[in-house]
């Protein structure tokens, strides 16, 4: 997958099952024709969509791509009960999986309902979150070509502009709904990217998914759905009981769309690129690299605060399940290794996640924080471990992580956490150097 924003790229020929029939050329006339209909029916329903959002992104038409894709995809069962009904699964590991937590950590749970989402729920039901992650991002590469226009050429484009800013809309949200079918396909959990994806207090397992992840463990599908509950309760907790990260991670993404620049110099050419009356040639322009975004020093540091806050929540949720679970389910030290390396390999939710902010995620830090929170819960208990989630000034920086004894050792030079001054913290941070400090320190004020 490309790094352009929303993953609008050329097709992957390495999966050229999604854009054209198996077989390359030599299908037979069948098959021409029903890619043909397939073809023409898309088109039409862009077509039938160019009034119905003035945003920069069309997620009606989002949302009936995904689901079109995911018309076969089934709601899944798992051996967990009796029964086999996937809801009954889902709530009894859920509740068992809340029993052990609280053992692990001070956080009370955060989930005041637990549901099996089919892919198709998780398109819907994510949508909301994902159009606001999406909107700010979108609106600066859509608008960027447009703001460096000369005044002479938006008088003459005139009501052309309005056409062009329809059809872009159309072929992000053509491109979004591919993005988000593939990903709503694959991902097992509500908070599988490690944000707050769903309804505020709603902890969601996607069972169909979770049965194709378990075929090649050799683990009994039981363990694996206590396991996955557990990692999706954890991060229910700290998102419902910690008020401020929420807000924070989502509006960090903001922060970086804000400081979105588009090359300038590129737009002649993409202007003989495009024909306003062919919603295709909009698609390929916007494929073709002219419009991606340069990285300022700006967007940087908000990344790197983004990366360090996410990385602070993996390895929470990391360190509390391992504990939680302990010795209770024999392949949770596999399954916790096998979900790091998902991550590694960039798995579906990082690689839409990195094409969505260009953002992605190092495991370094992942394992760094896991390794951080381990040293504190163990060195001062998880009283004060889970304590430094009270305020946004106390949770570790990128330079703990580089050096998570020092923060440690820091940390128990303190009686007590009240003793912590948020401010001194925040003064602490910006020492070695300002520009040092703002470019990394995810503990600054979004």
């Amino acid at each position: 997958m490309s790094n352009l924003p929303f993953g609008f790229g050329a097709s992957d020929p390495d999966k050229p099952g999604e854009n054209e029939p198996e077989g390359g050329g030599q299908g037979s006339g069948a098959d021409a024709f029903s890619q043909l209909g397939q073809m023409l029916s898309q088109l039409g329903q862009m077509l039938s969509q160019a009034g119905s959002s003035s945003g920069p992104v069309n997620y009606e038409l989002a949302k009936q791509i995904a689901l079109q894709k995911l018309s076969g995809s089934g709601e899944g069962t798992i051996g967990f009960s009796s029964g086999g009904d996937s809801g009954s699964a889902v709530r009894d590991a859920a509740h068992l999986a809340e029993l052990w937590l609280d053992a692990a950590t001070i956080l009370p749970a955060g989930a005041k309902v637990t549901e099996a989402w089919s892919p198709r729920d998780w398109v819907q039901r994510t949508l909301p979150t994902w159009q606001r992650l999406c909107d700010p991002v979108a609106r600066r590469v859509s608008g960027a070509w447009v703001e460096a226009m000369p005044a002479e050429a938006k008088q003459a484009a005139g009501p052309l502009l309005s056409m062009v800013s329809q059809m872009g809309g159309m072929a992000f949200g053509s491109q979004l709904g591919n993005a988000l079918a593939q990903l709503a396909s694959e991902v097992l959990t509500s908070t599988e990217v490690g944000l707050p994806l769903g309804p505020d207090a709603t902890s969601a397992l996607l069972p169909a998914n979770i049965e194709k992840f378990t075929e090649g463990l050799e683990l009994p599908s039981s363990e694996v759905l206590v396991f996955l509950a557990a990692r999706e309760a954890a991060h229910q907790r700290l998102f419902t009981h910690v008020p401020w990260l929420r807000q924070r991670l989502l509006a960090t993404v903001g922060e970086f769309a804000h400081g979105i620049k588009v090359d300038t110099s590129a737009l002649e050419q993409l202007a003989g690129q495009v024909d306003p009356s062919n919603p295709a040639s909009i698609e390929e322009a916007l494929s073709s690299g002219l419009l991606e975004p340069q990285t300022t020093p700006e967007q940087q540091a908000a990344l790197n605060r983004l990366e360090t806050l996410l990385a602070l929540v993996e390895g929470w949720v990391d360190v509390v399940v391992a504990d939680a679970v302990g010795d209770r389910l024999p392949g949770a030290g596999a399954l916790r290794e096998t979900l790091r390396r998902r991550r590694a390999t960039g798995g579906p939710a990082e690689q839409t996640f990195a094409t969505l902010v260009g953002l992605e995620l190092r495991p370094r830090r992942m394992r760094a924080a896991s390794a951080l929170w381990k040293l504190v819960g163990e060195g001062h208990g998880m009283e004060k471990r889970d304590g430094l989630w009270s305020h946004p000034d106390l949770v570790p920086t990128a330079e703990d992580l580089d050096d998570p004894m020092e923060f440690s050792e820091r940390l128990g030079a303190r009686t007590d956490l009240d003793d912590l001054d948020p401010m001194a913290e925040l003064e602490r941070t910006k020492k070695p150097g300002d520009e040092a400090g703002s470019s990394d320190d995810d503990t600054s004020s979004s």
